[in-house]
């Protein structure tokens, strides 16, 4: 018997009980949310982790995602002052959740919460 031999049923078993782990899970609900500005996301994600809280639901997050910006370059001139240049940027802010094997009350209070204009929210049953 050799040191190779030894370290390959650890892993093997490693990776069954990883297996078994992701069936027990079930579904999950993702919940992305996207907003232009960070303060009215991280209150609305706030009121989103809330709601899950109130309901007994189990959660994971807010994870923060990379902030996409978008970079705009525009002419302040377009005869004698032509390399004269503005530019602008938008930033669109990202927050995930997962709620764990969610139930009835947790979707509907989901769906019936009012959150503030410009905030943008995917929810994919997964």
């Amino acid at each position: 018997m050799t040191v190779k031999d030894i370290k390959k049923p650890k892993a093997a078993s490693r990776l069954k009980s990883k297996v078994v782990v992701k069936e027990e899970n079930g579904s999950k609900l993702r919940i992305r949310v996207r907003a232009y500005e960070s303060k009215i996301l991280d209150a609305s994600v706030k009121q989103i982790m809330d709601t899950a809280l109130r309901y007994d639901a189990e959660f994971y997050g807010p994870i923060p995602l990379p902030t996409e910006i978008k970079k705009y370059t525009v002419n302040r001139s377009a005869f004698i002052f032509k390399n004269a240049r503005e530019q602008f940027e938008m930033r669109v802010h990202k927050r995930l959740i997962d709620i764990v094997n969610p139930n009835a009350k947790v979707i509907e209070a989901l769906t019936n919460m009012s959150l503030p204009s410009g905030v943008n929210i995917d929810v994919k049953m997964i």
